[in-house]
């Protein structure tokens, strides 16, 4: 197989210049640059990066007229990439991450050289001050982050996703605006046979946050468990995985305005219409539980 063809795609909202200028210049000092720089502003205007910045490859800006979420902003940029098409690798970056190391794009394009089945590949995000939270680790438990290996998920704030794989699989969805589109992604590439890789050695600094600092994070993260078990997981693992998340959230969660917006997105989940059905097969079930993450949890 020869080199692949790699873009590195950016959503943004607006709110950021600064963070997303540095992203940019993070880029441009890839030792094996991109063929394309794919921009979406979701439902704000954008400057001209190209030419207020020293960018390689060519960079396209799409501004859409509102904010489609996450999935919906990548699916812009994947759209725009088909278009071209010449790109084999997309690499998708938080706007306010930051590639720390020179060779992350090349590091990237050596590794799905070497697998024709690997479809994803999740990067290592830290802090400023180098450090990993567990919640990132697409393991269960307190598992190493310097630990890499094939895995069930991977990282919305930096990872790679092969074009072919896309293909097959489908884009984004684009109804879940926030929260779990990862693993709805993750679930369909390994139910068709791609793999998953997290390579901790791919850096993306990125500031220590929190998701429950987003408004809507404790209705959307319920509502998009509901959808996410009923659209992929065999009828029989539906109430299971529920009901384990169910527990979960109510060992962990102490706040009683989180609980009652919890419990709203859950209700919003059974009562609307989850989207197309494509459960996995239990074969995927079983792969994944060997990955170490069985699909209830």
């Amino acid at each position: 197989m020869g080199a692949p063809r790699i873009a590195v795609a950016v959503v943004t909202m607006g709110n950021r210049p600064d963070e997303v200028d540095a992203l940019l210049e993070s880029v441009a000092k890839q030792d094996v640059p991109p063929e394309r720089i794919v921009i979406v502003g979701n439902g704000c205007p954008l400057p001209d990066f190209a030419r207020r910045l020293s960018l390689p490859g060519e960079v396209t800006a799409v501004e859409l007229d509102e904010n489609l979420g996450c999935p919906g902003g990548r699916n812009a940029a994947l759209a725009r990439l088909r278009e071209f098409g010449d790109i084999d690798v997309v690499v998708d970056l938080d706007d306010d991450g930051l590639l720390v190391d020179p060779d992350v794009l090349r590091r990237v394009r050596d590794l799905y050289a070497a697998d024709e089945r690997l479809g994803i590949v999740g990067f290592r995000i830290a802090d400023e001050l180098g450090e990993t939270q567990q919640r990132h680790v697409p393991r269960i438990g307190n598992s190493d982050p310097l630990r890499g290996g094939y895995v069930t998920g991977f990282l919305g704030g930096g990872h790679a996703l092969r074009m072919a794989m896309l293909d097959e699989v489908g884009d984004w969805a684009a109804e879940f605006f926030f929260a779990h589109e990862e693993t709805d992604l993750a679930w369909r590439a390994v139910d068709a046979g791609w793999r998953i890789l997290y390579a901790p050695e791919l850096l993306l600094r990125h500031p220590k946050t929190s998701p429950a600092r987003h408004a809507i994070y404790f209705r959307v993260n319920a509502r998009n468990r509901v959808w996410l078990a009923r659209r992929r997981l065999p009828l029989a693992l539906v109430p299971v995985h529920l009901g384990v998340w169910v527990l979960l959230t109510l060992a962990r969660n102490r706040s009683g305005a989180g609980l009652r917006a919890w419990f709203g997105g859950f209700v919003e989940g059974v009562r609307e219409p989850a989207g197309e059905r494509r459960p996995m097969r239990w074969r995927t079930v079983w792969r994944l539980t060997r990955l170490g993450r069985p699909p209830v949890i």
